[in-house]
């Protein structure tokens, strides 16, 4: 199957997006020969920045293979961002509705006519203290066990150096240097054939995560942590956290009432026998 056309629309947006991009960031892109020349593929993409999917997108972009991304539907709705995101064929994502399955449903069509479809699967950007991949959501692996198709794992750094997680100003100078190093294909196979269960999502998707976070620590030259950071733990962890904070606080004000009580006790006989003085 041929490359796909690349089209007006993303011509269109790769002159807009490039100039500031080459302006603004180096590049160190590795892996480049590990993207399928044709064929539908996925690629499965860390997330920590909100640059990177403009400099990730760049990176593909020169592979002659244009990904389209799941993206927050609100952005397809109006003006010029929504016109260019339809005209992209970027995949929009309805959040908590009933059409929430139809990005899958949609990315599974992109891949079987041939085409990449870019996943970041940790679904924001890493809360990471360290900026690791955490764990990761079940959507890429779905995609990639009813397919069958390629999932190429892609790791990028130095976006975030650019402009760090939740930050609102960028770190201009000096001058930050892109990283990207795409990967082989990731093994699934043993997955294939079986039933599409939550265990069985949740294994695949680890073992996606897991290369992803090979390439980061071939990019970053250190060890991630062995276990990764899961939002949800965290949340937990936090609401116990808090929970066991408003409890202490509750028994050190009950306790601080018996004293007083008890205080106020103590004192109430010399009291009286001083009024009884008078």
């Amino acid at each position: 199957m041929p490359r796909r056309r690349i089209g007006f629309w993303y011509r269109f947006a790769a002159v807009i997006c490039k100039p500031p991009l080459v302006a603004l960031l180096k590049r160190d892109w590795r892996g480049m020969e590990h993207i399928p020349a044709e064929g539908g593929f996925i690629t499965v993409v860390n997330h920590n920045s909100h640059v990177d999917p403009f400099a990730y997108a760049h990176f593909q972009y020169n592979t002659g293979r244009v990904p389209r991304f799941l993206a927050k539907s609100g952005l397809f709705k109006k003006g010029f961002v929504g016109a260019a995101m339809r005209g992209t064929g970027q995949i929009p994502v309805y959040r908590e509705s009933t059409d929430a399955l139809s990005a899958f449903r949609a990315a599974i069509d992109a891949v079987e006519r041939g085409e990449c479809v870019a996943f970041y699967p940790e679904g924001t950007l890493t809360r990471d203290p360290d900026g690791w991949p955490m764990t990761g959501k079940t959507g890429a692996a779905r995609v990639a066990l009813q397919t069958k198709c390629p999932v190429v794992p892609v790791a990028q750094w130095g976006c975030n150096e650019l402009l760090p997680p939740y930050a609102k100003k960028p770190n201009l100078l000096p001058r930050k240097t892109h990283h990207v190093l795409a990967g082989p294909p990731v093994d699934l196979s043993r997955f294939y054939g079986k039933e599409m269960t939550a265990d069985v999502l949740k294994e695949a998707t680890e073992v996606i995560m897991a290369a992803i976070t090979r390439q980061l620590e071939e990019i970053r030259g250190e060890k991630a942590p062995e276990t990764p950071y899961d939002p949800r733990r965290e949340r937990i962890e936090q609401r116990r956290r808090t929970q066991a904070q408003a409890e202490a606080r509750a028994k050190a004000k009950a306790q601080a009432d018996a004293q007083a009580e008890a205080q106020a006790r103590a004192e109430a006989p010399g009291k009286q026998a001083e009024g009884q003085g008078t």
